[in-house]
């Protein structure tokens, strides 16, 4: 284990604190993130926990060995969205029985499931130890591990959970401590008051386990019929599976706070009748994109493929390693803009750090202690970044700072192959400055220049000997 685990601090969501990272085992450090829903290719929003906890998972492996953590990423494959997109995608295979709606879903699942796995790895991030499926651990399970249906039973044995109108539910009130993740008292949530409440539950915050499936839904069976199960049942059975009724680190976006998180904590402790489900909770901020919520009807609304592979943002394809700066450029829990302009600033800092990196000797040198220290004070990114900037402009042929930089863009997960020039950038670029130059504007002609010189391209003008037609040619500076 190295020495500095002894100094990793990380921001706890349950106590809202900054605490020392303690693991449970320090030759098993578990941690446990919630993955995809994968109805659809992920969006640019899903790729910042992906990226925050890689770099988590990189620091830990760092820390404490590779072989001694153990990180689950699930993917929810059981969802009413996906029960949809099946039926809409294949609603004539089903209807002329070819395949049935579960044979559909998988299908659906499949394909999405595939695309997230490339679009994630072009973002640099290592695939985590385990990935479990949900529909893998509804019903009880030939090894042994913890499944949806024996937990909802356990549940219900220990009076935390009741049957009502073809549903299980969770019984909020059997929990006198719940609401302390997200720090919501129960007491306030009235009946009437600004929750609807069905009927049927015996509290407004009750939350369904269970739920019986139509005979066109997909479903198991059960004791309480055939169904399927809630959402939040399933991390609370695929992280104990595989993590135990206690862990160490439990992540996700702030969106999930509540409830999904806070149902995954009252389902867990409940049914296993320990005190905490994780010790360290770590959540993510919201990101906007240009400055606005990212939403389909407002035209914002980006999947990592469509950034990665169309021209749809910002006229141009980004590469993943732009992506994964560029998000990692602001802290984790601070809310970020996404735009063009950050994306710009990101691909410049990354350039001028690769043409830096490529003073250095084949072999990579040692990971500088400053970007441990700095990503050890709960993944300060931004600090470690100065690192790098510093060592960048250090940097000379073969020495100890060019190969510490290539150390420690490797350990980010960024590619140190040589700084290659998108050249189809800089012609679309010089296109445009040629058009306003001829339209005399001169001032957004000089602004592409100066761009393209911050980007390492200087650009050169000139004319064609024969026609006397301005060109202009350009070349790499370090």
């Amino acid at each position: 284990m190295s020495d500095a685990s002894q100094g990793l601090r990380l921001y706890n969501t349950l106590t809202r604190t900054k605490e020392d990272f303690v693991p449970i085992d320090p030759d098993n450090v578990r941690m446990y993130v919630c993955g995809p829903t994968v109805y659809d290719f992920a969006h640019i929003g899903n790729a910042r926990p992906v990226i925050v906890f890689d770099v988590l998972f990189r620091l830990l492996r760092h820390v404490y060995g590779q072989a001694h953590v153990t990180y689950v990423r699930n993917i929810t494959d059981v969802d009413d969205k996906i029960n949809a997109r099946a039926l809409r995608d294949f609603g004539g295979e089903i209807a002329s029985g070819t395949f049935s709606l579960n044979e559909a879903i998988r299908r659906v699942t499949e394909k999405t499931a595939d695309q997230f796995h490339r679009d994630v790895a072009v973002l640099g991030c290592l695939e985590p130890t385990v990935e479990p499926r949900a529909t893998e651990f509804v019903e009880p399970r030939a090894d042994g591990k913890v499944d949806m249906i024996t937990l909802i039973q356990s549940l219900i044995e220990r009076g935390h959970a009741y049957v009502a109108a073809g549903e299980v539910l969770f019984d909020t009130a059997s929990m006198p401590d719940y609401g302390q993740l997200s720090k919501r008292n129960l007491d306030e949530q009235l009946a009437g008051a600004r929750i609807a409440v069905d009927a049927h539950k015996k509290n407004p915050g009750d939350f369904v386990l269970w739920k019986l499936s139509s005979p066109e839904e997909p479903g198991w069976n059960s004791p309480w019929g055939r169904g399927r199960p809630g959402w939040h049942i399933e991390c609370s059975a695929m992280s104990a599976a595989y993590l135990g009724k206690v862990f160490d680190i439990h992540g996700g976006g702030l969106d999930l706070i509540f409830p999904h998180h806070e149902n995954e904590i009252a389902q867990s402790r409940c049914a296993h009748g320990t005190d905490v489900m994780a010790n360290i909770w770590m959540h993510n901020g919201f990101l906007q994109v240009e400055g606005q919520k990212m939403s389909k009807s407002v035209g914002n609304f980006y999947s990592i493929n469509e950034l990665l592979e169309t021209e749809t943002f910002g006229g141009r394809k980004w590469p993943g390693e732009v992506l994964r700066l560029a998000m990692l450029m602001t802290h984790y829990r601070e809310p970020i803009d996404f735009s063009v302009r950050k994306l710009e600033e990101a691909e410049n800092t990354l350039r001028k750090w690769k043409r830096a990196a490529d003073l250095a000797p084949a072999a990579a040198g040692l990971l500088p202690v400053q970007v441990i220290d700095a990503l050890s004070d709960d993944l300060a990114t931004y600090a470690a970044f100065q690192v790098l900037t510093q060592l960048a402009g250090e940097a000379a042929d073969g020495n100890d700072a060019a190969a510490a930089l290539k150390a420690s863009l490797l350990f980010l997960g960024f590619d140190v192959a040589s700084a290659t020039v998108d050249e189809d950038h800089v012609a679309k670029a010089i296109a445009k400055r040629l058009a306003f130059i001829a339209a005399k504007n001169w001032a957004v002609a000089d602004r592409i220049r100066d761009e393209l010189l911050a980007q390492g391209i200087q650009l050169k003008d000139g004319k064609e000997p024969v026609t006397g037609e301005r060109i202009t040619t350009w070349e790499v500076k370090r």
